[in-house]
């Protein structure tokens, strides 16, 4: 027994340990031997499949577009898949029409920066491969004037290449420009910071989702829609259609206006040319010169032309607190300047308190009553206040007239009484605020540098009537009316007791064209402290003259 476990132990001490084994060392060497074949593979792969992908990207790119394609540079490697990422991406068009002696082509119409995706080396082998998402960074798409005559695209390669399809490209950092050929146009930009793009494959519409901040005013917008399919040989006429929300619009970011906008709306149309339906609404807008907030409702239908940037507005239906009225015309990019917006209005129903409240510094308003208005709205390009640069001009109707300071209220009811011949009931209404009697009022105006100037004013009263012009200050609500005023009754029916016998002989030298009297008048001061009397000297002036006399006075009292 002690012999055998002698031998035993003997011919453990001399048997190999496993690691020096025979089959170990064939295994090893195989695994080595398989590394290595792998090593080698991948940079194999690596290197030659980089043509191959190459030759695929620009293929698939260039059947989507019907552009050529081209491609600085394209690196893969083998990581958790095939990782594939390309710099430098171009679609190409020519000037049109070409210029002699030019360079044939103009610029990319699109061009990435950067772009990546994964896909597997199974697929690779198998030469198909379905990219389920690609990151797209730094992406610009320029779309000509007009149509573009593209750069011969290569046909069909017979060269080895993989068949591409894509499910959803992520793009960041993503630039639209329609190009435009009026050289005193700017070009038509939306920097869109994140866009999702679906492909439901070749000759179909890719669905869309985007978010950008709008620059002016300032705000989030939020768009999804379909977009294409493509149209290569005039891309402007490619299809697009969605629904967009705007939302916490900064309107103090426009000069001389305030307010926070929200709209939404859905659009439809070409890229050349874009047809919008939609509605904003402002809870607080207001104009820096009277900062009363007031609640602003629009419905409109706008049409972006693309070749200029211009936009039609047919029409725009807006509601200003009680009153509602109609625009049409057209917001016009001026190059290096900004906007020039130009609208017909028509307001057939409407309240002129609320247009006063809007416009002007007086609270409460210093007029009540119903108005119709037609009136061509002009705000010009430039860095000024809204309200400096608006002009505006038409006609105002307003019926119903009452005066919310008693004083002038009080003073009209009087003039009303005499004028009918019943002065002795004057003293019954002198004093107590309220409108007596029913007038109307009908302005020719103009609107400009924050001064309102009435060509001609016509005040109707009971026993009345008033032709006046005048100018009235937006901003320190000082005015100024000179005219003349007609009258039912003569000169000495207008007054009681011994001044009416008085006056009776000269009642001939007051009557005018069928008027019991008629006398030059003169209405200026504030809304606090207004003037009535007679204006023996300067009756005539012309509003023009009076205008200007207001801006020296102005200038001078802010020096």
């Amino acid at each position: 027994m002690a012999h055998t476990t002698a031998q035993t132990a003997s011919r453990r001490r001399a048997a190999p340990r496993w690691w020096r084994r025979v089959w170990f060392r064939w295994v090893a060497a195989s695994a080595l031997g398989i590394l290595a074949f792998l090593a080698f593979s991948a940079v194999y792969v690596s290197r030659n499949l980089e043509p191959v992908l190459r030759r695929s990207v620009i293929q698939s790119l260039q059947a989507r577009f019907h552009s050529p394609v081209e491609l600085d540079h394209l690196d893969i490697a083998l990581n958790h898949g095939v990782q594939v990422r390309g710099q430098g991406l171009r679609i190409l068009r020519l000037a049109t029409p070409p210029q002699p002696g030019a360079p044939r082509s103009v610029g990319p119409m699109l061009s990435v920066d950067s772009f990546s995706f994964t896909t597997s080396l199974h697929d690779l082998v198998l030469l198909r491969a379905h990219l389920a998402r690609v990151q797209v960074d730094g992406m610009e798409l320029h779309l000509p004037p007009d149509r573009s005559r593209l750069l011969p695209r290569p046909g069909p390669s017979n060269r080895l290449q993989v068949h591409l399809t894509v499910g959803e490209i992520d793009c960041a950092h993503t630039k639209l420009v329609l190009e435009t050929a009026n050289p005193a146009k700017e070009p038509l930009e939306f920097d869109i910071h994140n866009l999702q793009l679906t492909d439901t494959g070749a000759g179909h519409p890719m669905l869309y989702v985007a978010d950008l901040i709008n620059p002016k005013p300032v705000g989030d917008v939020h768009a999804f829609g379909h977009f294409g399919p493509w149209h290569g040989a005039d891309p402007r006429a490619t299809p697009l259609d969605g629904d967009y929300r705007f939302d916490d619009a900064d309107l103090a970011t426009i000069h001389g206006i305030g307010g926070t906008l929200s709209s939404t709306g859905h659009f439809y149309g070409e890229l050349g040319s874009i047809s919008i339906d939609g509605t904003t609404e402002t809870p607080d807008f207001s104009l820096d010169v009277s900062n009363h907030p007031v609640p602003l409702h629009t419905q409109f239908h706008a049409i972006v032309d693309g070749t200029n940037g211009d936009t039609t507005l047919a029409p725009v239906r807006a509601t200003l607190l009680h009153s509602a009225c109609t625009a049409v015309g057209s917001v016009v990019r001026i190059k290096g300047r900004g906007h020039d917006i130009s609208l017909d209005i028509d307001m057939p129903h409407g309240r002129i308190e609320d247009l006063l409240q809007m416009g002007m510094k007086t609270q409460p308003p210093v007029m009540r009553g119903a108005v119709t208005m037609k009136a061509r709205l002009h705000i010009p390009p430039g860095k000024q206040r809204v309200a400096q640069k608006l002009e505006l001009a038409g006609r105002v109707q307003i019926q119903q007239v009452e005066f919310t300071n008693p004083h002038v209220q009080d003073r009209v009811d009087g003039l009303s009484l005499r004028a009918q011949g019943r002065p002795a009931e004057v003293k019954s209404v002198s004093s107590d605020g309220r409108a007596e009697v029913a007038s109307q009022m009908a302005v020719d105006f103009s609107l400009a540098h924050a001064l309102l100037t009435a060509t001609s004013l016509d005040y109707d009263i009971p026993g009345a009537h008033v032709a006046m012009h005048g100018v009235y200050s937006m901003d320190g609500n000082i005015f100024q009316f000179k005219g003349h005023v007609r009258t039912d009754a003569t000169a000495s029916q207008m007054v009681t007791g011994w001044k009416s016998k008085l006056l009776r002989p000269f009642d001939p030298l007051f009557e005018r064209d069928g008027a019991g009297l008629q006398l030059p008048i003169a209405v200026s001061g504030t809304t606090g402290d207004i003037h009535f009397g007679l204006a023996f000297h300067g009756a005539d002036e012309s509003p023009q003259a009076m205008a200007a006399q207001m801006r020296t006075k102005r200038h001078a009292e802010h020096e």
